[in-house]
């Protein structure tokens, strides 16, 4: 199996670190750059082509939000797992939009970050519970209701499990 090639983009050289001690003890899993901005990042992720770039939103200069959408349109098959302090919903939906394919807070364990990154790596979007909530909240606000044929929807089995998840189930 082949090891999932990670950019880390964050204004926080000790976070950095941190984060490179934690993922040093999986063997599928490996650190191939750094960056501290998006405009850092978009170079980076150019130069080194990763499977995912872990991002942080709030940086000086680009922030995440931005460097997430570019990224996205320029290299669409690289995955953006978000890892934030910001546990507020209002960031969950224009991320997603933007092209993020995971929503972590830095107040997560270490598993479930070594989680995510291995989720988002098989093609699959991973949102803690209270990113889950946010989007199903705000699909309701919209009125937006599960339909078996709309490809732009959930099908009713996943809007089945995504409020069980919201309910705090596994």
């Amino acid at each position: 199996m082949s090891k999932i090639r990670v950019l880390m983009v964050d204004d926080h050289a000790i976070l950095r670190e941190g984060l490179k001690a934690l993922l040093s003890y999986y063997d599928d899993i490996e650190i191939i750059g750094e960056a501290q901005d998006g405009a850092e990042a978009l170079l980076r992720v150019k130069e080194l082509l990763p499977d995912i770039v872990l991002m942080d939103i709030a940086m000086p200069g680009m922030n995440g939000l931005e460097a997430t959408r570019l990224i996205h349109e320029q290299y669409p098959q690289i995955r953006v797992l978000i890892l934030t302090q910001h546990e507020d919903p209002q960031y969950v939906l224009p991320l997603l939009q933007a092209g993020a394919s995971g929503f972590v807070t830095k107040r997560a364990l270490g598993n479930d970050l070594i989680n995510a990154l291995r989720v988002v790596a098989k093609g699959e979007t991973f949102l803690i519970p209270t990113a889950a909530t946010a989007v199903v909240e705000e699909m309701r606000r919209r009125g937006e209701e599960p339909t078996a044929d709309s490809s732009d929807s959930l099908t009713p089995r996943e809007w089945e499990i995504l409020k069980h998840i919201v309910d705090g189930k596994t």
